[in-house]
C-alpha cells in the first residue's frame, strides 16, 4: 500500500467539512445517486476535534499556519495568472501579449512566489533629477527549508507615444549598505531600453536575494538607475508619485518573483498533465467490478476556499476501487507479489486478495494567496491519480 497522500487527505477533509457531500461523479461524469453519496457518508455532525484537525493538516501540507482570510479585492498580478495557465497548458487564456518565459527559472523549481514592492521605504537621499529610486521587499514570508533557485524584478515600462523611438538606459543595482542611504550598491544587470514600446521588463536578480537569504535578512533592496536619452522617454513605473494612471498602479507596480524547490516534488517545467474539467466517459471493461481509475471530482467551491485558491476551481482526482480477483490480467497492472498473493487467496480465503491502490500519481498545479495575501504558484505532488493496479 502506499502511504497516505495530500490526495487522500484532502478527499477526507472535504467529505467532513461539507458533511460528507464531497463533489463526487459517477461513471461518464455524472452525479453519483443519493444512495450511492450516503454510503459512508456522516450522517451527524462530525466531531469539532477532527474537522479541527483536518483542517490544520491540509492548510499545513499547503505550507499555511491558518486559513487565509484575503480582501474582498485582492491584486493577482497578470504574469502569476499567465504562468499558471502556460503550466497547465491554457495556452488561450493568457492575457498579456508581452508574455515571456525562461525556462530556466523554473526548471528547478516547483514553487513561484511573487511580493509587491513596500511603498514606505522608496524614498532615496540625494537623488538627483528624480533619476534614482529605491524598491524594497519583504521576503519574510519564504519558508527556511525552501530553497530560492532564481529571482526576477519585473518592471512594467509604458511607451513614450512619440513618433520618433527613443531610448534610455536603466541600471538594476543591489544595495547592501545602511537601509537608506544609497551606499554600497552592486550593479545587477544594466540594459538599453526602447521607450516606444510598452512591456513588462524582467531582470534577473537572483544573486541579491540568495545574499539577502544567506545573511538572514528580512528585506532585499534595489536601487533603480534612469538614463534617459534626447528623444521622448518611456515611462518606467517604479513610484506611484511618477507620470501615469493612478487607477492601474496597483497592477503595473514592481513585480519581485522568486523561483524555489520545496522537497523533491516535480518541477513546474515538467509540465503538469491538466486534471482541470470533467472527463469522457470511457468504455467499461468486461469487469465491471474489476480493479480500475473511477472519477472523482474535487470542488474548491463546494468546501468554500475559492476566495483564496485562483485557479483551478476544481480538478479531476480520481481514485482506485476495483476487485483484484483471481487471475490478474495483464492489463492490472499487478505486482508479482500481488499474484502470487492473489492465487494463494484462491485456495486459502484466510489470506487477504490484495488491494487496488494508486500506481501511478501525478501532480496539480494551483495558484493561490496566502496569509499575507501573496500570490503563490505551486506544483503539489501526488494530486491525481493516472493509474491503478493490483499490489
Amino acid at each position: 500500500m502506499l502511504p497516505a497522500s495530500f490526495l487522500q487527505m484532502f478527499v477526507l477533509c472535504a467529505r467532513v467539512l461539507v458533511g460528507g457531500e464531497a463533489n463526487l461523479y459517477s461513471e461518464g461524469g455524472r452525479r453519483a445517486s443519493d444512495a450511492s453519496r450516503k454510503e459512508g457518508a456522516f450522517h451527524s455532525m462530525p466531531d469539532p476535534e477532527l474537522v479541527h484537525t483536518l483542517r490544520r493538516t491540509l492548510l499545513s501540507r499547503f505550507g499555511l499556519n491558518r486559513l487565509p482570510e484575503p480582501s474582498s479585492d485582492p491584486i493577482v498580478p497578470q504574469y502569476m495568472r499567465d504562468l499558471y495557465h502556460f503550466h497547465t497548458g491554457g495556452y488561450d487564456n493568457i492575457q498579456d501579449s508581452s508574455f515571456t518565459f525562461l525556462e530556466r527559472h523554473t526548471r528547478d523549481a516547483n514553487t513561484v512566489r511573487s511580493f509587491h514592492h513596500l511603498e514606505y521605504l522608496e524614498e532615496v537621499p540625494h537623488s538627483e533629477g528624480g533619476n534614482l529610486h529605491q524598491i524594497v521587499f519583504n521576503l519574510t514570508t519564504i519558508p527556511g527549508l525552501e530553497q530560492v533557485t532564481s529571482a526576477e524584478l519585473r518592471l512594467y515600462r509604458e511607451a513614450n507615444g512619440g513618433a520618433r523611438p527613443g531610448l534610455e538606459v536603466v541600471a538594476v543595482y543591489e544595495l547592501s549598505g545602511p537601509r537608506g542611504s544609497g551606499t554600497g550598491h552592486r550593479l545587477l544587470e544594466r540594459r538599453l531600453l526602447s521607450a516606444n514600446r510598452t512591456q513588462w521588463e524582467s531582470f534577473d536578480v537572483g544573486s541579491a536575494v540568495a545574499n539577502s537569504r544567506r545573511a538572514r535578512e528580512g528585506l532585499v533592496r534595489f536601487l533603480i538607475e534612469l538614463h534617459r536619452g534626447a528623444s521622448p522617454p518611456g515611462q518606467l513605473r517604479v513610484s506611484r508619485s511618477l507620470r501615469g494612471d493612478a487607477a492601474s498602479w496597483p497592477h503595473q507596480r514592481p513585480l519581485l518573483v522568486t523561483y524555489s524547490r520545496e522537497g523533491r516534488g516535480r518541477a513546474l517545467g515538467s509540465r503538469s498533465k491538466r486534471h482541470g474539467g470533467k472527463q469522457k466517459p470511457r468504455k467499461r471493461s468486461r469487469g465491471r467490478n474489476r480493479c480500475r481509475r473511477r472519477p472523482l471530482y474535487v470542488d474548491f467551491e463546494r468546501v468554500g476556499w475559492t476566495e483564496w485558491i485562483i485557479a483551478p476551481r476544481g480538478y479531476n482526482a480520481f481514485y482506485c476501487h476495483g476487485e483484484c480477483r483471481f487471475p490478474l490480467a495483464d492489463h492490472m497492472n499487478s505486482s508479482s507479489h500481488a499474484i502470487v498473493q492473489t492465487l494463494v487467496n484462491s485456495v486459502n480465503v484466510n489470506i487477504p486478495k490484495a488491494c487496488c491502490v494508486p500506481t501511478e500519481l501525478s501532480p496539480v498545479a494551483m495558484l493561490y494567496l496566502d496569509e499575507d495575501e501573496r500570490v503563490v504558484l505551486k506544483n503539489y505532488q501526488e494530486m491525481a491519480v493516472e493509474g491503478c493496479g493490483c499490489r
